[in-house]
């Protein structure tokens, strides 16, 4: 059993795509659509734009989105048990195995990234990666803070937090006194926790006016780490996870419970490959 998984923001690159469009007639195709549906030339920004212009979350997500969706279609895949996406990645992972069309799920994204962005503007909020603690230690000091929250489980040893710029550095300041080394994230804003309600209210409303179809195998999701084929369940899933963390290591800790060795990246760079590798040395698959 083989599984694909599509990275999320942070994967980005200057160049991202360029093979692709210049290589394949299709890829080119899908390219030239995603300019006409974005309203300009978003090739110009992936393909030689500067690092600073990806960074911007209106930019980011959507190419994240077209390089590893473009990728999958375009390149010889034979069978596949299941998806996965971090974050943005789930999006691309729905459209991949046909639950979203390729336009549906590019409209998608970029209300996404735009609603995200606002969320960021009205709200001072910054998130943080803490490393080489028990993410039980990390919750436990959570605890201690109104406004931070776990955003994402990475890998075991790896937990990003979200919350107040004030708090998230006075909570720095105790992780790094347990043993932690924490990383200021450079983000606009606390994905991934309440912070971005306002955000999943104007994306729930658009996932629901927006056609979904049985897609052709089961998806893992961040919300619940559950595998899922359910139409309904998906796009539930898929609202409530702007407000709740990215269960990524539980995600592929399950699927290699079920059954799943094979896992190939689709997208720009191989952060997910890193985070499996680490994941599954924690998990036991003699029983597999």
């Amino acid at each position: 059993m083989k599984a694909f998984l599509f990275p999320g923001q942070g994967s980005q690159f200057v160049g991202m795509g360029k093979d692709l469009f210049e290589s394949k007639k299709k890829a080119k195709s899908l390219f030239n659509i995603a300019n006409e549906i974005l309203g300009f030339k978003i090739t110009d920004i992936m393909f030689n734009g500067s690092t600073e212009d990806l960074k911007q979350t209106n930019i980011t997500q959507p190419s994240i989105f077209l390089h590893s969706v473009i990728l999958f279609k375009t390149s010889k895949i034979n069978h596949v048990s299941a998806v996965a996406g971090h974050s943005l990645g789930e999006f691309s992972a729905l459209t991949a195995i046909g639950c979203l069309s390729f336009e549906d799920g590019l409209k998608l994204v970029i209300k996404r990234a735009r609603a995200m962005q606002k969320a960021c503007e009205s709200s001072k909020s910054t998130m943080a990666a803490v490393l080489g603690v028990y993410d039980e230690l990390v919750e436990k000091i959570c605890k201690n803070y109104e406004d931070v929250v776990p955003a994402n489980y990475n890998s075991p040893g790896q937990l990003v937090i979200s919350g107040s710029n004030s708090s998230i550095n006075k909570i720095s300041s105790e992780l790094s006194n347990k043993g932690a080394k924490v990383i200021l994230l450079p983000v606009g804003g606390g994905f991934h926790s309440p912070y971005m309600d306002p955000a999943k209210k104007e994306l729930g409303e658009a996932i629901n006016n927006t056609k979904f179809s049985k897609p052709l195998c089961s998806i893992y999701q961040n919300y619940d780490a559950n595998s899922e084929l359910s139409v309904e369940k998906i796009k539930e899933k898929l609202i409530l996870q702007l407000t709740s963390p990215v269960k990524w290591t539980q995600t592929i800790e399950k699927m290699i419970s079920d059954g799943i060795l094979e896992f190939y990246e689709c997208g720009p760079g191989r952060v997910l490959q890193g985070l499996v590798k680490k994941i599954s040395r924690e998990v036991d698959t003699s029983s597999i």
